[in-house]
């Protein structure tokens, strides 16, 4: 897939982070596509990551996402994001948070998402959130 492709895949994708619509994220995934977070075991599915993103979505009514970078490098793909949001859904802190990370996806064979493992730092987010 060229850059622009990739370009457009990944504003499309983080406009579709801000919607508060989970179904909407899970739509860039392949149909057996799958979303790791910090190395933990892979979602599978979309009706699986939907239910990470409806997660994040309920956490953070006010959620927004920023593209801050697409680095093409090494044979990988690096979407680069901050999320902003205050956390409060049910159970809610209250508080304001802000995280920034990164997700390596691999592209298949219908130009979605097959795989992505994010990354971002779980003990500053713990730490915004007040735990």
């Amino acid at each position: 897939m060229d850059h622009n492709r990739l370009r457009n895949l990944s504003e499309a994708y983080t406009e579709a982070w801000c919607s508060q619509n989970p179904v909407q994220v899970a739509s860039f995934y392949e149909e057996a596509g799958w979303l790791s977070i910090n190395g933990g075991l892979p979602t599978v599915g979309r009706a699986a990551i939907a239910e990470v993103a409806r997660g994040f979505m309920t956490t953070f009514p006010d959620l927004k996402v920023y593209l801050d970078d697409l680095v093409l490098a090494d044979n990988e793909i690096r979407y680069h994001w901050t999320l902003t949001g205050a956390s409060t859904g049910p159970d809610g802190t209250g508080r304001q948070v802000r995280i920034s990370g990164y997700e390596v996806w691999t592209i298949g064979t219908n130009g979605l998402i097959a795989t992505s493992r994010g990354h971002f730092d779980s003990e500053d987010y713990r730490r915004q959130m007040g735990e």
